[in-house]
């Protein structure tokens, strides 16, 4: 497993290695330890890391930046770490929205002390990814899931591997992760979902030729949000709107604060957030969660954040997300916008699935989760269903004291369950 010998010609692997990564792992947690207790927060021990193209003051050595032609048709920029050694299994880790390959930097050094070559890419339509700022009215096709994948996929094989050990994402990364596996598990040998439960294909109806055919009920459930005493919509509806783009770009508290009030509402931080299994998909049902996913109908996300944008104490007590780091989010994103990342909201899932209706992950699978985050729960059942949507589900966690940005919040937490799945598989 690796890469491949012809266009890497890697030392071959030893039998035992992946014992051996597991055990360094535990001293890759200590190390990672050792240097955030000597760091202040949002800062690596080196003055500057020269070798990243964004987080220079906040990215430790032995990460680094490369720009990648995929052969998918985008050039994507990747974190790197472990690149060291040709004879390395690989991970790709996906990151969501609105996050970026920055998000994994509390992962990147651990993975690679384990023993792997850890690879975060800014994914299409963000970031250092986004050459320019995407317009909505530019061509939706290269965000569909199938071609997600093959950004992925076209990724790994240009840095010359074709096996990689598992795909890990988080947030919309984790659907895309979720297809890897689900349609390339001859390349994706296993796979992590943060946040995001492990979903279901769509279904066709078995045995209906000759039957007449009723005609299908399906609730309108922006329609029910809208009715309701109190009026509201559902987030990705109003994600997949025109207007999304300009109300967070021009935000009238600006950027910064912005994703300071998304990241702190969403985060356990927020002590709101107490979230519970929810008994169907109507619209009684999800307007007991949050109005980050439940919005007013009458506001954007804009005025919907502001009203829970952290004090100026919480703000400077805050470890897991510093002024420096909020800065690498901040400056990407006023450069770029956001509908490179809206439009994944866009495209959804897509017709274009159908094709694979009832296939399952057939691939070793992990579900984390955050103990204080809605993600868990925002689709009804979908938590309580995943073993039927991976046969070889291996663990399931939720993580305490973390929100949505959980891999942020807890990452000592993270990074163990992380490495036993790794070292178990």
């Amino acid at each position: 497993m690796g890469r491949s010998k012809t266009s890497m010609n890697p030392i071959q692997t030893p039998r035992g290695v992946t014992r051996r990564w597991l055990l360094q792992g535990a001293g890759g947690l200590v190390a990672s330890s050792a240097w955030a207790a000597s760091s202040k927060p949002g800062e690596s021990a080196e003055a500057t890391n020269d070798a990243v193209l964004y987080g220079q003051r906040t990215l430790p050595a032995g990460i680094r930046s490369r720009r990648v032609d995929n052969n998918n048709g985008a050039t994507l920029h990747i974190l790197e770490a472990g690149f060291e050694s040709p004879d390395r299994r690989c991970v790709v880790l996906l990151h969501g929205f609105p996050e970026l390959a920055y998000s994994w930097r509390q992962q990147l050094l651990p993975l690679a002390r384990a023993g792997l070559h850890v690879i975060a890419p800014d994914l299409r339509g963000y970031g250092q990814s986004a050459p320019a700022p995407v317009a909505f009215q530019d061509d939706l096709a290269p965000y569909s899931m199938l071609n997600r994948v093959s950004d992925v996929l076209g990724l790994v094989r240009a840095l010359g591997y074709e096996k990689v050990a598992s795909v890990i994402g988080h947030d919309w990364g984790a659907p895309t992760a979720q297809w890897c596996a689900r349609l390339r598990p001859d390349v994706f040998q296993s796979v992590v979902s943060l946040s995001t439960p492990f979903v279901g294909t769509a279904s066709f109806p078995l045995n209906t030729a000759g039957k007449s055919k009723t005609k299908d009920s399906v609730l309108d459930i922006d329609k029910e949000l809208a009715a309701l005493p109190r009026p509201r919509k559902h987030y990705a509806s109003y994600s997949a709107s025109e207007g999304a783009n300009a109300d967070m770009w021009h935000a009238p508290q600006g950027v910064p604060d912005l994703l300071r009030a998304m990241y702190h509402f969403k985060s356990a931080d927020w002590q709101g957030n107490k979230p519970h299994p929810l008994e169907s998909w109507s619209a009684a049902e999800l307007a007991r969660m949050p109005e980050y996913y439940i919005m007013d109908l009458d506001k954007g996300i804009a005025e919907t954040v502001a009203a829970a944008m952290p004090s100026s104490a919480e703000i400077a007590s805050c470890r897991w997300m510093t002024e420096a780091d909020l800065t690498v989010y901040s400056t990407e994103f006023i450069r770029t916008g956001f509908q490179g990342g809206l439009n994944y909201y866009r495209a959804g899932s897509g017709l274009d699935l159908k094709a694979f209706a009832g296939r399952t992950i057939d691939v070793p699978a992990c579900y984390i989760g955050g103990g204080r985050e809605w993600a868990v729960y925002q689709s009804p059942g979908a938590f309580q269903g995943m073993n039927k949507v991976c046969t070889q589900l291996r663990g399931v966690h939720l993580v305490p004291n973390a929100g949505h940005s959980l891999a942020e919040e807890q990452p000592k937490a993270v990074n163990r369950l992380l490495l036993e799945f790794l070292g178990k598989i």
